[in-house]
């Protein structure tokens, strides 16, 4: 064998293995919450009622997307940073197959969902609006301190 063999054989040595090392990093990634999980601000009734209702809008959906990637995984994660290995759950194909199935039933769920937000919630009225939005944000403000509900 030559030397211009040996470095090809070499290099794609080399390009296999890192390929297949961030490929097994990728399935250590994979987290309980998908996305952004964070409100950047909370409002109150005043602020909420200077907005129009399409601003008003945009905030409920925003607030549904947050508590549909959070509720049901609350027992594990109340933001987007933990993972299987995190936990200590076995990193095994079933495990990471049951967890990308959940992830994508909730991204789906929550699409579904806003498809018919945005057809109907326009017609919804915007002191019941503004109702709903208060009360998802103390809702949000609640998860942000479920940690606190382990310690009791």
């Amino acid at each position: 064998m030559n030397m211009k063999n040996k470095l090809f054989l070499i290099s794609l040595t080399f390009i296999l293995i890192s390929g297949y090392g961030f490929a097994q990093k990728k399935k250590d990634a994979q987290t309980f919450i998908s996305g952004d999980v964070t409100i950047s601000k909370y409002h109150d009734r005043d602020q909420l009622e200077a907005l129009n209702k399409g601003d008003l809008l945009d905030l409920y959906i925003e607030r549904i997307e947050i508590i549909v990637k959070i509720l049901p995984n609350i027992a594990f994660a109340t933001n987007s940073n933990v993972t299987m290995q995190t936990l200590g759950i076995p990193n095994t194909k079933d495990h990471r197959k049951a967890l990308k199935e959940n992830n994508e039933a909730a991204d789906k769920y929550f699409e579904d969902t806003i498809e018919y937000q945005k057809k109907i919630l326009p017609y919804s009225d915007k002191s019941n609006l503004i109702a709903a939005i208060l009360f998802y944000e103390q809702t949000l403000k609640a998860l942000y301190t479920f940690n606190e509900f382990e310690r009791m």
